[in-house]
């Protein structure tokens, strides 16, 4: 069973670029996609109805063309949620499918730029999110959850670490919070099956074309909750799929 994560920065755009067919190659049994900037009215019939997945998607309420997430499966969940307990999404970031006591959650986590309630906003969501995933796992689920974090956790996880000390996305308390959800028995599945990997990335910036030198981040993740990663048996990073400034990622399971 193969898990596929994927920050589209435009889903639209992705389409008119030829980018998904590699991506339906890869053969996902779920694929989440984050950043997508539409609404399921504006897709084509092709990304609003694909035979053999159930589709589900969020988008902002508040914004057109802003963030805005889509989940391919081609389980039927027992249920799908699109809010964190106690915290309304309005920016179409976050689903949440329920699958036994499996639970697949998808996220398209803040950016933490521009005015600064936007990185007040954003470790709010962090903690509410961490809140909210622990519940699930105390009355009995497994948890799995993946998309763009928009945080690189370790020096090892982006080309230019002493250049973006302080910078967003790779400051102290963003990296504390990874910290914090990897001591609450959460496993960042790449670096489990990759522990020493260098220049292995999933986003690169566009207006430097710093993808073409490999200086990137590695920004997005599959978590997996502790009592679940038997089940895993493969983490990849997929550079060779074009079409985004950011590449999909994946897991395998048993």
């Amino acid at each position: 069973m193969k898990l596929i994560s994927w920050n589209v920065n435009g889903l639209r755009a992705v389409e008119r670029k030829g980018a998904l067919p590699p991506l339906w190659k890869q053969n996902p049994d779920i694929l989440f996609l984050n950043e997508t900037k539409a609404h399921p009215e504006q897709l084509s019939k092709e990304l609003q109805d694909p035979k053999g997945f159930h589709v589900y998607f969020s988008s902002a309420t508040t914004r057109k063309g802003y963030s805005g997430v889509a989940l391919y499966t081609k389980v039927k969940p027992d249920k799908v949620l699109y809010d964190i307990k106690d915290m309304k999404d309005e920016e179409g970031r976050y689903i949440e499918a329920h699958y036994g006591k499996l639970v697949f959650i998808g996220c398209y986590f803040p950016n933490g730029g521009g005015e600064p309630h936007r990185l007040k906003y954003k470790l709010c969501f962090y903690d509410q999110f961490l809140v909210h995933i622990e519940r699930l796992r105390k009355n009995g689920h497994s948890i799995i959850f993946c998309g763009d974090v928009n945080a690189a956790h370790e020096e090892i996880d982006l080309a230019r670490p002493k250049a973006n000390e302080g910078e967003i996305g790779f400051l102290p308390e963003e990296r504390a919070w990874i910290d914090e959800v990897i001591s609450a028995g959460y496993v960042d599945s790449f670096r489990h099956f990759h522990l020493h990997t260098k220049d292995a990335y999933t986003y690169w910036d566009m207006k430097t074309r710093s993808r073409d030198r490999n200086v990137g981040w590695r920004i997005d993740y599959f978590f997996i909750a502790n009592e679940f990663m038997t089940r895993v048996k493969k983490a990849e990073i997929h550079p060779d799929i074009y079409g985004s400034d950011h590449c999909p990622l994946s897991i395998t399971l048993s």
